[in-house]
């Protein structure tokens, strides 16, 4: 067994998209070329009706003509041939509804997590002719990770995050985040605050992070600041955030999608097991953020 690295992210959706909707465009994917090569979703197992609903594909990239090297036994030779559709890599990925989580396979200079997310959302949407709908995956971003990052930082000199409203599952601590986002009928909502002098915006998003994850039941001092809450939204994968600041002289940016969660698992999975393994990966994300429905 060969193991890849699987990224995970949630699958925002609007317009006329839902869960089913969204499914449904997986299993009935249909074949686009962009630039030099073509997209679908192959080998797609539909088990949104089992006990864990999930639905399996590989993102496909094939050439529609391609050269393969074969041996003709007569002149005991190798030579060149033509081969029509063929395959140059495919990247695993499960979506799990309850979590509106998705875990896809990386492939190193063939299929990079920004590049999955690009063909996703283009596969998807051209199944309802990109009429009314938008699909995006965004990244779940390790706490550890964005503030480990966040301490360096001398000065932090802006944050900003642009976030859409959670589905199924909304955080704790930006509860009050989601109760103005439902309130107001945000389909997106960007929050931005700058501050160059002195030393720079005072924030309690290392704080917040970290009392969570040692934590669950962690209660902060105080209502939780309106942009610190749009960063933890866009941190549990609900939309992407940045904090900018000084290190050592230079301007350094700290964006969540920098620090993707992730986790090792077979390149070539059973739908089942690559189900599990992901589901497991949620929920204990969940459970550490104290994440609820």
């Amino acid at each position: 067994m060969q193991n890849g690295r699987y990224y995970l992210g949630r699958v925002i959706k609007s317009g006329i998209l839902d869960t089913d909707k969204l499914i449904d465009a997986i299993v009935k994917s249909k074949a686009l070329t962009i630039r030099k090569f073509t997209w679908i979703f192959t080998d797609v197992v539909d088990g949104r009706t089992n006990t864990l609903p999930f639905v399996y594909a590989k993102l496909s990239k094939y050439s529609r003509e391609g050269q393969v090297t074969i041996v003709d036994p007569d002149a005991k030779s190798q030579i060149d041939a033509l081969a029509q559709n063929l395959l140059v890599a495919s990247s695993p990925f499960v979506y799990l509804p309850s979590y509106s989580g998705i875990a896809y396979l990386h492939i190193w200079n063939e299929i990079q997590e920004d590049v999955f997310e690009r063909r996703f959302k283009t596969l998807v949407e051209s199944v309802y002719e990109n009429f009314f709908v938008d699909c995006q995956i965004e990244p779940v971003s390790d706490y550890r990770e964005f503030t480990t990052k966040v301490r360096e930082l001398e000065r932090i000199t802006e944050i900003a995050a642009k976030v859409h409203p959670p589905n199924p599952l909304f955080g704790r601590l930006w509860g009050s985040l989601n109760n103005y986002i439902k309130r107001r009928n945000v389909s997106e909502a960007t929050f931005k605050e700058h501050q160059e002098g002195g030393n720079g915006l005072i924030t309690n998003i290392v704080q917040l992070m970290e009392g969570i994850l040692e934590n669950p039941q962690f209660e902060p001092q105080g209502e939780v600041d309106i942009t610190d809450a749009a960063l933890l939204m866009a941190a549990d994968g609900y939309g992407l955030g940045k904090v900018s600041g000084d290190k050592d002289g230079d301007e350094v940016i700290i964006r969540t999608s920098d620090t993707q969660k992730s986790f090792l698992f077979d390149k070539e999975p059973t739908p089942d097991d690559l189900a599990l393994e992901a589901a497991s990966h949620f929920k204990q994300t969940s459970i550490e953020r104290d994440m609820k429905h």
